[in-house]
């Protein structure tokens, strides 16, 4: 009977232990998804202030 108690303890410490690294990981992908949706509108306002093929991606000429 006291083996019994000792492994259900140890598997709650455990399941409690478990918990705690799921909870921070959710929480850093929520930090990680507002970095993504602020690079992604970053991104989107630059490209709209300088669009594709602009001068800066012209080839030098040769000499």
């Amino acid at each position: 009977m006291i083996e019994i108690e000792t492994k259900l303890a140890h598997q709650e410490y455990t399941i409690a232990e478990l918990n705690d690294a799921l909870s921070s990981q959710q929480s850093q992908l929520s930090n990680l998804e507002l970095v993504v949706t602020a690079l992604r509108e970053r991104i989107k306002t630059l490209s709209e202030i300088a669009p594709a093929g602009s001068d800066t991606d012209e080839v030098p000429p040769h000499y």
